[in-house]
């Protein structure tokens, strides 16, 4: 069982990080077509910072450290929404790429605050 948990993980980091690829690829898209670097900027900055939290709350030194780096992570998330929203406003003409990154965004942040809920569930039953 605990390895089924372990892979999950791993498959969860590794779509993180393909998520972040998609962004900085789909940015380089968006700079050619002549976006504002600041909203690139920070649409790179968020997305990354999702995986970012999740990977560093590993080295945290207890249950509710670890919590906030997913609450952390969350919120990045519902950023980088914001973000593909304002650009999917700007350029119509993405609006099959940025509504594919849109909706996976969504899916992790649901994961995310599911995992958010269970772990604090956890904590009061203690």
């Amino acid at each position: 069982m605990e390895d089924d948990k372990y892979k999950f993980k791993k498959e969860f980091i590794l779509r993180l990080i393909r998520f972040s690829i998609s962004i900085i690829k789909f940015t380089e898209e968006l700079r050619k077509d002549g976006i504002s670097y600041s909203i690139v900027d920070q649409l790179i900055r968020c997305s990354s910072s999702v995986g970012a939290n999740v990977v560093e709350a590993k080295s945290s030194h207890s249950q509710k450290d670890y919590i906030k780096y997913f609450e952390i992570a969350l919120k990045s998330a519902n950023e980088t929404k914001y973000w593909l929203a304002i650009i999917l406003e700007l350029k119509p003409e993405f609006k099959i790429k940025t509504s594919v990154l849109i909706n996976e965004n969504i899916e992790i942040a649901n994961i995310i605050a599911s995992s958010v809920i269970t772990m604090k569930n956890k904590r009061k039953d203690k």
